[in-house]
């Protein structure tokens, strides 16, 4: 029975549903390094230590041709990406028409399949990521602290979802809207509405009290998301999307150390960071915005080091 998606493009199944029963090694992660959307899915994944039940295959971050994401031929063509260990595809977007052959939309990433079904189970970001906050936790040895880990805590789910209504559009995809403005006057009212909201992330991480942005001792959804956005800003959206008014090491004092909190002390989340894919697959795929394909230098280092605080 062909898996149509709805007409936008995003297949929206959940697990643990009949459906799609939540069983180790059934499902498949396809992902890119490059984007931020799928590493919010790569993290979540590295958190609760489910790389031995969800098996993982990268695409290259460029070039990105014929509608879609390439995979390399071997593991060692670009370091960090793998062969589709499934299909051996040489593009993302067989794999999209292997669950429906009429498929028209966008080849993105993240991309969770059904081995069992042959099929696309979902290709949004945040459900998938939500999704590995609990789904294999059957699995997962009693006392692992990464069983107990939750992102999205029910006591938590309102400042969480407040937070997103205002973060996801001007600032997750804010950076976009001013990347890809085609009139100064777009480009100006997108550029300023990103840095109204760092302004205002400024301020909430200044007001926690731990690490993490809500004041919890552990990150939630907030802290990943944040954190895919902020990893790239002075690395490429800076320049790239032409964000100029202030860097995040010199201008935003408590979200950077917030920033390399989570770079160097979080497990799981430096080692989900590839900054050569980020900065090729921005620069080499954006032929309007960068023709020549040219890769910037810097900023060095890509995140600065972690030094504790003197108590008072």
């Amino acid at each position: 029975m062909p898996n149509h998606p709805p007409t936008d493009g995003s297949w929206r199944h959940q697990l643990g549903t009949p459906s799609f029963p939540v069983e180790p090694d059934r499902y498949h992660l396809y992902v890119g390094l490059f984007c931020p959307f799928a590493q919010r899915a790569i993290i979540a994944r590295e958190l609760k230590g489910l790389q031995n039940l969800l098996p993982m295959s990268i695409v290259k971050p460029y070039p990105k041709d014929n509608g879609g994401w390439r995979f390399p031929a071997t593991d060692d063509e670009y370091p960090g990406s793998t062969v589709d260990h499934l299909f051996h595809s040489k593009y993302l977007h067989d794999v999209y028409f292997r669950s429906d052959s009429e498929y028209k939309g966008k080849y993105s990433v993240p991309v969770l399949w059904d081995k069992k079904t042959n099929q696309i189970v979902n290709n949004e970001s945040e459900d998938i990521m939500r999704m590995l906050n609990h789904a294999f936790d059957d699995y997962l040895l009693e006392g692992d602290g990464r069983r107990s880990l939750d992102t999205y805590p029910p006591e938590l789910r309102g400042i969480i979802d407040e937070v997103n209504s205002w973060m996801m559009p001007n600032l997750n995809n804010g950076v976009y809207k001013a990347g890809f403005a085609d009139t100064q006057e777009d480009y100006e009212k997108n550029c300023r509405i990103v840095f109204e909201t760092l302004d205002r992330l400024e301020k909430m991480a200044a007001e926690s009290s731990t690490s993490y942005m809500l004041g919890t001792t552990q990150p939630t959804e907030i802290d990943i998301k944040l954190y895919t956005t902020l990893v790239r800003f002075d690395t490429i959206y800076q320049q790239h999307f032409k964000l100029m008014v202030r860097s995040i090491r010199h201008g935003y004092p408590r979200l950077n150390r917030w920033l390399k909190n989570m770079y160097w002390n979080v497990p799981g989340v430096k080692e989900t960071t590839n900054f050569k894919h980020i900065k090729e697959n921005y620069s080499k795929s954006h032929g309007d915005i960068n023709p020549k394909a040219i890769t910037p230098l810097g900023p060095e280092p890509d995140v600065e080091p972690w030094i504790e605080e003197a108590q008072p």
